[in-house]
């Protein structure tokens, strides 16, 4: 027999984060989580497809970090989309043995979301039972992948953070940049921002940079650029991190995670290179006092 929690987890937020503790709590069973991939909105409604949080690996990562002992995938499609509640739960809960099943208050399911908590309980009725929680929330703001996506918006990565109960993470591979920042006495590390993922909004961050290709890596504490350059007409947009009194670093090809700590200003277009590098000393400064104390 298992505990089946079930979402669609993007973020693996403090919400999400209770589900599973309360799942794994009174008993031994198996904990069992059923996410969805791609998110469902992207195949109902692409032109409303929102920005992810997480990728799915990292999604998975975090999902067995706070007591998955087995992810499952649901490669959600047409077809899922057009299942009944009752083929929904014979589909994917039923094979699964589930003693408990255990979600949000707010969780829909089968097509155009005619199940809810009330209906899975009829459904499990005599099989599983069905546990559901209410909602997290930090300062009278319901806790959800939504007011996530919204705090990143407005660069204000210190809510997300409450939100997420962690930074929030950008992580990708470090790709060859136009190099200028080396030019500059300011090198760094760049990353693409695929058009289907989240950042905070565009400006200067304090955070760390921490590599993950590697056993033991070390979070160093960094100043971050989100943006596309506009001193230089950029049009990429990308995270650049520079990693604070360090230029010994050779990270191409690195797989990277950089926390956001705390927003420093926002992107600006500067009348040529000295005032740019002024501002980054700036910036530097005041990553240093941030996260370093001094």
């Amino acid at each position: 027999m298992s505990v089946v929690a079930i979402g669609n987890f993007d973020g693996v937020h403090r919400g999400h984060q209770a589900v599973l503790q309360h799942a794994r709590a009174g008993g031994l069973d198996r904990l069992i989580v059923v996410t969805f991939w791609p998110h469902p909105v992207s195949v109902l409604r692409p032109d409303r497809a929102p920005k992810l949080l997480t990728d799915l690996q990292t999604r998975i990562e975090l999902l067995r970090q706070a007591g998955a002992d087995e992810v499952r995938v649901v490669r959600f499609n047409e077809t899922v989309s057009r299942m009944s509640p009752e083929h929904f739960v014979e589909t994917f809960l039923l094979p699964l043995q589930p003693r408990r099943v255990v979600i949000g208050i707010n969780f829909r399911f089968g097509h155009r979301a005619a199940g809810d908590v009330e209906t899975l309980r009829r459904l499990g009725e005599g099989r599983f039972e069905v546990e559901a929680l209410e909602l997290e929330s930090i300062h009278d703001e319901t806790t959800c992948s939504s007011a996530i996506r919204q705090a990143l918006a407005g660069g204000d990565v210190a809510l997300a953070a409450e939100h997420l109960g962690r930074p929030f993470q950008f992580r990708g591979l470090v790709v060859v940049g136009d190099q200028r920042g080396r030019d500059l006495g300011f090198p760094t590390a760049n990353l693409l921002v695929s058009p289907d993922m989240a950042v905070p909004a565009d400006g200067v961050y304090a955070g760390w940079l921490t590599r993950v290709d590697i056993p033991g890596g070390s979070p160093m504490p960094t100043a971050i650029s989100v943006g596309s350059n506009p001193t230089f007409d950029g049009a990429e947009r990308r995270v650049e991190s520079h990693v604070l009194d360090r230029d010994d670093l050779s990270l191409y090809g690195a797989e990277v995670v950089v926390d956001f700590v705390q927003r420093l200003r926002g992107q600006v277009k500067y009348e040529g290179v000295g005032p740019l590098i002024e501002q980054m000393r700036h910036d530097i400064d005041d990553a240093r006092s941030i996260l370093l104390g001094h």
